[in-house]
């Protein structure tokens, strides 16, 4: 199916398979975005120089949002193992603590007794 979209003035037109058109759409909106940043800043400049400007800056955003998305995966791991090294200890404590108190009133019985 083809796909009509613009970037930065101009229109193209490419072919997608079934289902990728709305992908297709979306990833040419991005681009034009971008693509209108740089002519606001810049401003006019030939084509294959928009496109290759546009395509290093979403390049750029991908990148810095790849390298947050890893630094969250790690802190989510380190948060999930001090949290089960903690209550595995906490756990353990609490045995502890309650054995501890079971002999005491054991051996507080036998007193009595």
């Amino acid at each position: 199916m083809d796909v009509n979209f613009t970037i930065g003035h101009k229109e193209y037109t490419l072919q997608a398979q079934d289902g990728e058109e709305r992908l297709l759409r979306r990833a040419a909106a991005l681009l034009d975005e971008e693509a209108g940043k740089i002519t606001e800043q810049a401003g006019r400049m030939p084509e294959p120089r928009l496109l290759l400007l546009a395509g290093l800056m979403l390049a750029d955003r991908f990148n810095a949002m790849e390298d947050r998305a890893l630094t969250a995966e790690r802190e989510l791991a380190r948060t999930r193992s001090a949290a089960s090294g903690t209550s595995t200890a906490d756990v353990l404590d609490k045995m502890a603590d309650l054995a501890a108190r079971a002999e005491d009133i054991a051996q507080q019985a036998e007193n009595r007794g």
